[in-house]
């Protein structure tokens, strides 16, 4: 028997869900590779006394593109950081609307995001800007940002379709005035008698 539509998926459900799982995951667990090894490669290097001068700048561009497709993998699978407490306050008709703002302000977040990584694409093709050591043009490097920002504009419409249910966040039903059980430590401040 097929899983509801509802509940969270360990597999992808269609050829497109599959190639957005390679592209967003994929290829950020293969920038997270690329950066482990080229930082043991310059702690090697240094330690045998031959530092390598492009590590440094690999690493970071290798970082950059993790992150920006880490995001998109975070919404694909609704992992990203949301503001709820003020959704599990909500009732009725309002409740139904924290999908639609959910949606909505995040297509909105990763268009302008596009936009500007284009616009930032085609400046540095523009002024045939390269990196320092690697000798790569920097359009390389920057367009991760508006091809992030289209996969994770796709990985939010997947999420709306497989995990529908963990955005409306079904779990959280808070009464006005209700407090919220948070497990942190936090030191006692005040004097003991």
């Amino acid at each position: 028997m097929d899983k509801p539509m509802d509940e969270p998926v360990d597999r992808p459900r269609t050829r497109c869900d599959a190639t957005l799982h390679v592209l967003l995951d994929g290829l950020a667990g293969l920038a997270m590779t690329g950066v482990i090894v080229v930082v043991v490669a310059q702690v090697a290097s240094r330690l045998l006394g031959v530092p390598l001068s492009w590590t440094e700048e690999a690493t970071r561009f290798l970082f950059v593109w993790m992150i920006f497709l880490g995001i998109g993998a975070g919404f694909r699978t609704v992992e990203t950081a949301r503001v709820t407490v003020f959704i599990g306050m909500f009732r009725g008709g309002l409740r139904r609307l924290a999908v639609p703002i959910y949606v909505a302000s995040s297509v909105l977040f990763f268009v302008l995001t596009a936009w500007t990584g284009w616009k930032l694409v085609q400046q540095q093709w523009m002024m045939n800007e390269t990196a320092a050591t690697l000798i790569v043009p920097m359009w390389v490097i920057g367009s991760i940002m508006p091809i992030s920002a289209i996969l994770a504009i796709a990985a939010i419409f997947e999420s709306l379709r497989t995990r529908r249910r963990q955005i409306e966040l079904p779990d959280l039903d808070l009464q006005l005035g209700q407090a919220v059980d948070v497990d942190v430590n936090v030191p006692d401040t005040e004097p003991k008698p």
